[in-house]
């Protein structure tokens, strides 16, 4: 079952006064492949928190083989937030190192 939520996305300098907004399912599975990394700061915690209020507590991040530039940035984002009990690279099958497995805690620590 898909749950989803509202999220507001910034606006783009052309068309400043009309905000755009996204309806993201809450699902166990984030690609990020159409995010920019500047983007992900704010996208992973709030998809974490909404995980867990969901009852979400094993989710996949999948941010691509790539330079691993954006891998770095999620595992800093997972070491730092408060929910994440444990991260490990995906299976193969999975994604391998191109996904991250994230173990969400299931008490609030914030």
């Amino acid at each position: 079952m898909k749950r989803q939520r509202r999220i507001h996305k910034p606006a783009t300098p052309q068309s400043e006064s009309i905000p755009d907004l996204l309806v993201l399912p809450i699902e166990d599975c984030l690609d990020l492949h159409t995010f920019r990394p500047a983007e992900i700061g704010e996208l992973i915690p709030e998809y974490l928190e909404l995980c867990q209020q969901h009852g979400l507590l094993e989710v996949k991040i999948i941010h691509g083989k790539g330079t691993g530039a954006l891998k770095a940035g999620v595992r800093a984002i997972l070491k730092r937030h408060p929910l994440v009990a444990d991260f490990i690279d995906a299976e193969q099958r999975s994604g391998g190192w191109g996904a991250t497995l994230v173990y969400l805690s299931s008490e609030s620590k914030t």
